[in-house]
Parts: C-alpha cells; sequence; structure tokens
C-alpha cells in the first residue's frame, strides 16, 4: 500500500499519531483500500478486520436493514417517556429536529467518505476516517474510546433487557420459581454466542432484515394495546402537566433530549458504509432513506400512543405502563407475551450489529489474512475471542442490571459527539464550504447547540444516576427502571 511500509505486525489499533514515523498525508493510504470490492486488497495488505468482518459485497437495501437495526430498536418504547419530559408541543417539535439533525449529519458523513473514496481512499472505519480527514492522533483515540463504549455499552444492555424478557415469561408461567435474572442473562449470552460466529457484518444482511420486521410487529402491537387502554374503563387519569419546578421541567427536558440522541443514535456507520460493494457514491442516502422511513412509522406511533394513553404517568418503557404493579393488565396476556417475544429477538440483532466493531478489532489482529476465513488458524482464535467477549459482557451485564442508567449518560456523551457533532466538523473540514455560506454558518449551530445539548444531557443523566442509587444492587433480581 502508499505510503506504509507492512512490518508483518499488525497492531490492534494503529494510530496516526505513533505509526512508526508514518506522517498524516500517509496514514489515509495505510487504513484505505482503494476499489476494495470482495476483500482482496484488505486481504492482501494483511488486514484480516477489513477482509473478513468488514467484507464489502452489500448493496444498498442490505445497508438500509443494518441501519435499521442499529437504529429502530426496543428503545422506541421509550419514547413517550421522553415527551413526558417536555409535553405535547415541545415534545413533537424536538423528536422532528432531532430526526431531521441526524439524518442530516449521517448524509454528511456518508458525504465525506464518497469523497475520500473518490480521492482513491476508501475508508470503513470510523476511527480511521476521523483520523485521516482532521489529521490528528487523539481524534482516532477519541473515536475508538467512544466507539467502543457504545458498542460494549448496547450490548450489555441487549443482554440484560434480553434475559429480562425471558424472566417475565417464566414469572408469568411459573411465579415462584427457582430461576433468577442472571440464569436468564446466561441462557441468552450462550445463544448470542453461536450467532457471533457468523464471520462478517454482511452475513447478517437476513437477520437484519428480519430485525426490521420484529420492530414493525412490535411497535404496532405496542402502540394499539396503548390506544386501547387509553379508550378502556381502567385507564390511569390523563395529565399532560409537566414538573411544577422550574429545575425540575429543565432537567426533564434535557434528559428526554439525551433519550432522542440515543434512540437515534448510531454511531457505526462508516463500518454500515465498509459493506457497500463498490463504488458506494450514493447507495448510503437510499440506505438512509429506508431506515428514516421505517422510524418515522415507528417512532412517531410509539411517541404519540404511548403518551396519549398514559401521559405524564407514562412509565421509561410503554410496555411497563400496559403491566403496573397493582391492579389488572391493561392488554391482553398474548399481546403482551407476543410482543415480549419480538423484543426478545430483536434483541440479540442488535447485540450482534453492535459487536462488528470489536469482533473487526479483534481479527485484525488475531487472525492471518493469507489463511481462509474458516481456516484452523483463523477459526480457533475467533470462536475464543468472540466467545469471550460475549461472555464479558454477559457478567456485567447480571452484575450490574441497573445498567440502563448508566447507557443514558453514554448516550449524551457518546452518541451526541459520534452522530451529531463529528460528521459536521468532518464535512467542513473534508469538502470546505465557504465560511460566509448558509451552509458553514448552520453547520456551525448543529456543532455548538449538540455540544451545549450533550454536556447538559450528561449531567442530566448522571442526576438521575444518582438519584436512583439507592436502588442499586450488584446481581440483583430486579431491572431497576
Amino acid at each position: 500500500m502508499p505510503g506504509h511500509t507492512h512490518t508483518g505486525l499488525t497492531p490492534f489499533l494503529v494510530s496516526p499519531a505513533s505509526g512508526h514515523g508514518t506522517p498524516t498525508s500517509s496514514y489515509a493510504g495505510s487504513c484505505s483500500y482503494a476499489g476494495a470490492g470482495d476483500g482482496k486488497a484488505a486481504a492482501e495488505a494483511g488486514d484480516a478486520g477489513a477482509a473478513f468482518v468488514l467484507e464489502s459485497k452489500g448493496t444498498w437495501w442490505h445497508a438500509g436493514f443494518h441501519l435499521t437495526t442499529a437504529m429502530v430498536g426496543p428503545t422506541v418504547l421509550t419514547l413517550p417517556y421522553a415527551l413526558r419530559g417536555m409535553g405535547w408541543g415541545v415534545g413533537l417539535t424536538a423528536l422532528t429536529a432531532v430526526a431531521a439533525v441526524t439524518f442530516y449529519t449521517y448524509y454528511l458523513m456518508s458525504r465525506v467518505l464518497d469523497h475520500c473514496e473518490a480521492a482513491g481512499r476508501r475508508h470503513i472505519r470510523f476511527r480511521e476516517l476521523a483520523a485521516d480527514v482532521l489529521g490528528s492522533g487523539w481524534v482516532f483515540y477519541l473515536v475508538v474510546t467512544v466507539q467502543t463504549i457504545i458498542n460494549a455499552g448496547i450490548t450489555i444492555g441487549s443482554i440484560l433487557i434480553a434475559g429480562n424478557c425471558l424472566q417475565i415469561m417464566y414469572t408469568s408461567l411459573t411465579p415462584d420459581g427457582p430461576l433468577k435474572l442472571y440464569h436468564f442473562i446466561m441462557i441468552v449470552s450462550v445463544v448470542l454466542a453461536l450467532f457471533s460466529q457468523m464471520p462478517s457484518f454482511h452475513s447478517l444482511r437476513y437477520i437484519n432484515l428480519g430485525s426490521l420486521l420484529l420492530c414493525f410487529g412490535y411497535t404496532i402491537l405496542v402502540s394499539g394495546a396503548c390506544i386501547r387502554a387509553g379508550m378502556s374503563s381502567n385507564a390511569p387519569v390523563k395529565d399532560y402537566s409537566l414538573s411544577p419546578s422550574n429545575s425540575g421541567k429543565t432537567f426533564d427536558a434535557f434528559l428526554s433530549i439525551s433519550i432522542l440522541a440515543t434512540v437515534f443514535g448510531n454511531g457505526i456507520l462508516p463500518e454500515i458504509q465498509a459493506t457497500l460493494a463498490p463504488p458506494a457514491a450514493g447507495k448510503m442516502v437510499k440506505a438512509l432513506t429506508m431506515c428514516y422511513a421505517v422510524a418515522f412509522f415507528t417512532f412517531y406511533l410509539s411517541a404519540i400512543s404511548g403518551y396519549w394513553a398514559f401521559g405524564n404517568a407514562v412509565q421509561s418503557n410503554a410496555l411497563q405502563s400496559l403491566m403496573p404493579d397493582e391492579g389488572p393488565s391493561l392488554a391482553p396476556t398474548w399481546l403482551l407475551g407476543l410482543s415480549v417475544v419480538l423484543v426478545l429477538l430483536q434483541l440479540l440483532a442488535i447485540a450482534l450489529v453492535y459487536s462488528q466493531v470489536a469482533y473487526e478489532i479483534m481479527e485484525k489482529r488475531s487472525a492471518d489474512a493469507a489463511h481462509g476465513r474458516f481456516s484452523r488458524r483463523n477459526l480457533v482464535p475467533r470462536v475464543a475471542l468472540r466467545t469471550g467477549y460475549v461472555a464479558a459482557c454477559a457478567f456485567v451485564a447480571a452484575a450490574l442490571p441497573f445498567f440502563g442508567d448508566i447507557v443514558g449518560v453514554v448516550g449524551a456523551v457518546g452518541f451526541i459527539p459520534l452522530d451529531f457533532v463529528l460528521p459536521v466538523v468532518m464535512y467542513n473540514v473534508a469538502l470546505a464550504p465557504p465560511r460566509r455560506s448558509l451552509v458553514y454558518v448552520a453547520h456551525v449551530v448543529i456543532i455548538v447547540v449538540f455540544t451545549a445539548v450533550g454536556v447538559i444531557g450528561a449531567v442530566a443523566s448522571v442526576r438521575k444516576l444518582v438519584l436512583d442509587a439507592g436502588q442499586f444492587k450488584p446481581f440483583s433480581d430486579h431491572v431497576v427502571d
């Protein structure tokens, strides 16, 4: 590869700042593959992570399946709770604004990737794209650190909530059964470890198609149940008032914005675009359009129906609002059971998608691209490392069943910089719109506003973490709401 002398020792993360004296300009060539359509160029370069995990064979609709799984998950059931913190007018406006801004910033990132590809530098990793465009070693480490926290956090959260789904089904059938939450987390982790052996991101395309259909299924079921509950004689009194104190209103509003940022967050768009067969130019826009069409239907349906039915009494998950601690369920048992099953299945797909970056990093170091993907040389370390990663995530999920509050903090300090701020900064640097242009001014506004939102949202999330601290018990049998 131009500008890079292959030493035969591929580090876990090649830093642009310390790449054995390699200057930033030549670093771009060392971390991208012009025309790497089937992974051949990556294999020749000795990059097993690119050749095996991020192979570029997909179509735009495959990328759409991946994007939808990464964005449209059970977190849609938290949207009524997000409206609770802002009310009807501000809440729906904020939902629409965040949707528009994230679509735009993802579009900008795709444009930057296309721009680099046209210049002969096809980037397949977020960390390398940011380091190439911004030319700074600390950016490389910032991106890889935040990405790792996000991806591990979502995998841990998915395992935890999937285990909780199994526990809900078990206790409904056997109220006094001996199994605890950690038993169900172990079951989920075994299933996830088996599916994690699928070798590449591209190999998940049909699983992610199924994930897309699952999110339609449980959103329609839960939203229909909320509408039914809101019209029933047992419906709670509809109160849409906000917190009586100004400080409470402020913290609730920014916590709600942090929830919206987490719901629309992605953090792995370059890795998803890497699965496209080159040239990738223009294909990601179609994938984004598919993803946001699904998001528009599911997000607004869930948010409006859940908040309308329960008002400010809505819980952080609309499904829980249908199963109050006191009194009868507000939805048929079969509907609740089917919804839980659909959520459980999609959580497995989400965990698989967000594990791919970790697997790519592992195989970049542990695998040998000169050998076959399924050779003993590569298969043994793949099974060991991926199984170990899932086991570690499962252990954290079992030990910290209050992880949902921690994920709220991660969303504020992770998704906002990666999905709202960095794409705009990279576009301004790479494509250099005129400083006096409306585009440039709008970009500066986005950077300033969402940096402030991220900081205040992080404070609000930490505040909730502190308020809930009394409920935290390691290896508890209950997930803290």
